[in-house]
């Protein structure tokens, strides 16, 4: 069977031990300023972590990857030279391999959390009535957990999953708009083999980026409360002690940015004076640099505000700070 996709929920342990589309919008940028509750041993039956099967039967249209790489040549080339150039396969130079499993540890933690009343009740009724045209899909309605390489360099912070994409589907930025736009561009970059994110099956690889939200539910009306938001905090602030290659973080929008700093600082990071969001803002943080990028949603490109070309110049930056020196 070819290797599955590279999410923490979707690969299994070496060890053996089983633990247990289309277009909706990620969620939009929200205008609200963001540890959560312990979780009970009884956690949801999710995929595992290191390998190609599934150990638990998934909702329908989420079996395993079929193929997690696109055939043809992977060749490496500089972030201006990949994200430019159009039909050429350049996937980021593998890493040496991490033991992912304690990623796959926060994942469940993640898919098992009730913390937020609001969410859990709008994720779940989300799922249960669905939309006319999802009305055949078995909605994942849970949490979504981050997912990508664990030897990631780069680690791109969203704001939450959307109620008709990643709350569907169950990966991140997945069967979106705003997922079309990012990994597009990811694929230009060079970080993932293939353009788009419809499914977790759909056999998306990325490599040397970590995709991340900073509210793991999906948020009604697309809007997550400052209470949601420090009570998922903790989980990225897990990631990041685990990405323990990630240099670069970019942050999609203000929320993603603002999280971004919150984590930092509760890992010991803080950046005095504080920067400022915007476009291509970069701002040192500790070991880390954060890059900023208004937020690939349906109104920011629709209106001409974020373009293809800005996503691509950020994402070469991105490549660029990750792959130099320290």
């Amino acid at each position: 069977m070819p290797s599955a996709t590279n999410d923490p929920r979707h690969r299994r342990r070496r060890a053996g031990a089983a633990r247990g589309n289309a277009l909706g919008d990620e969620a939009t940028e929200a205008t609200t300023d963001a540890r959560p509750d312990e979780t009970t041993d009884a956690r949801p039956a999710v995929p595992d972590a290191l390998g190609d099967e599934l150990v638990a039967a998934p909702p329908a249209h989420m079996a395993p990857s079929q193929a997690a790489h696109s055939p043809g040549v992977h060749t490496h080339m500089a972030p201006s030279q990949a994200a430019h150039s159009p039909g050429t396969h350049t996937l980021m130079a593998p890493r040496e391999p991490i033991d992912d499993r304690a990623l796959a540890d926060v994942a469940a933690d993640i898919v098992a959390c009730r913390a937020c009343p609001r969410l859990v009740e709008w994720r779940e009724r989300v799922g249960r009535e669905r939309v006319a045209r999802f009305a055949s899909w078995t909605y994942w309605a849970r949490p979504v957990p981050g997912y990508g390489d664990p030897a990631a360099r780069i680690l791109i912070l969203g704001l939450a999953p959307a109620a008709h994409g990643g709350n569907r589907t169950g990966r991140v930025f997945t069967g979106d708009r705003s997922g079309d736009v990012l990994y597009a561009a990811m694929y230009r970059a060079g970080l993932a083999n293939q353009p788009t994110s419809v499914s977790v099956d759909d056999g998306l690889n990325v490599q040397g980026a970590y995709v991340a939200a900073a509210v793991r539910c999906a948020p009604p009306a697309n809007r997550p409360l400052p209470a949601e938001r420090d009570r998922c905090m903790p989980y990225l602030a897990r990631e990041l002690r685990l990405l323990t290659e990630v240099r670069v973080i970019v942050a999609l929008g203000a929320f993603g940015w603002d999280a971004g700093l919150r984590a930092l600082a509760s890992l010991g990071h803080r950046a005095r004076p504080r920067p400022r969001f915007g476009h291509a803002a970069e701002a040192r943080v500790g070991p880390y640099t954060l890059l900023g990028c208004f937020h690939p949603s349906q109104q920011n490109t629709f209106t001409g505000r974020l373009t293809a070309a800005m996503v691509d110049d950020v994402l070469a930056r991105a490549r660029a700070l990750a792959e130099g020196p320290a």
